[in-house]
């Protein structure tokens, strides 16, 4: 099994956090193997930001996601960039506050979630990335609850930890509830 992730948004909403909490879920949590690249634009914070990430039950000899299996879009300059990458019956995971996705292909597994409104209503919009991971984890099926949920408690800053794993319970039960109605 081996399953390319991408990761979009802008900088500050925690793209690179999401893709490393995914990665370190598989590699140390989960014994898979895993690969993550960042990029960022000219600047960090506002401007376009992606991760790539592959998780694979064999060593991963080539870092580089081709066509990513799944994509997490956190904005809409990043749905718009990287939709066009996403493998044919891909999975496809936004934003829904921020996220016009209106004209998508009938194949597509299309699941959404208003993270930052979430995010917001915990009292700290910043966390808008973890409630993304949670709903990444719930509706993927690709690493298991505890998994990810131990990454994202070692990953996050001290002090900050039960505020992040709210987060995560929220995207994750969103998503859970999202997939018992369907």
């Amino acid at each position: 099994m081996r399953t390319e992730i991408k990761i979009g948004g802008f900088g500050g909403q925690g793209v690179i956090l999401s893709a490393h909490i995914v990665g370190k879920a598989a590699a140390i949590y989960a014994d898979k193997y895993a690969t993550m690249i960042q990029s960022f634009g000219p600047e960090a914070r506002g401007s376009s930001c992606s991760a790539q990430v592959i998780i694979s039950d064999q060593p991963v000899t080539y870092p580089y996601v081709k066509k990513p299996d799944i994509l997490i879009a956190m904005s809409q300059e990043a749905y718009t960039k990287f939709l066009p990458e996403l493998k044919e019956g891909g999975v496809l995971i936004t934003e829904s506050d921020l996220i016009d996705s209106s004209n998508l292909q009938s194949d597509i597994q299309h699941y959404s979630i208003p993270s930052t409104r979430i995010a917001e209503e915990l009292g700290k919009k910043l966390i808008l990335n973890i409630v993304m991971v949670g709903f990444f984890a719930a509706v993927t099926k690709q690493l298991d609850k505890d998994s990810v949920y131990k990454a994202v408690e070692s990953s996050v800053p001290k002090g900050t930890e039960s505020l992040n794993l709210e987060a995560f319970n929220r995207g994750y039960f969103y998503g859970m509830d999202l997939i018992s109605k369907q």
